[in-house]
């Protein structure tokens, strides 16, 4: 067994908005990754994503809705809800979604 901190994981990342993969359970990616006050671009996907904000502050654009995930929240986004990451969202966010190839499974 394996114990991973995840906020010294995010913070040893180089780069802001890259996650790493930290496992699998099932057919579910864990990843993790450190937010910047930057937005990133809409995207949707054909699959839910759950999104758990360790520490900080999401803001989400959900399908023109503005949504604010704080620390220890989370928030399901569904499958082919377009979501962007709006100016100011920071800290250490976990992504729990299917991967590319095993969105058919969904």
């Amino acid at each position: 067994m394996t114990v991973i901190d995840l906020n010294d994981t995010a913070a040893a990342l180089p780069d802001a908005w890259r996650s790493r993969v930290l496992g699998r359970v099932g057919p579910a990616c864990l990843k993790v990754l450190r937010m910047s006050e930057l937005p990133v671009e809409e995207e949707s996907h054909d699959a839910p994503e759950a999104l758990l904000v360790l520490d900080g502050q999401l803001e989400l654009d959900l399908g023109g809705e503005l949504v604010t995930v704080g620390a220890g929240g989370l928030c399901v986004v569904p499958a082919g809800a377009r979501h962007a990451v709006r100016p100011g969202s920071r800290g250490t966010l976990v992504i729990v979604e299917l991967e590319e190839g095993d969105r058919d499974a969904a």
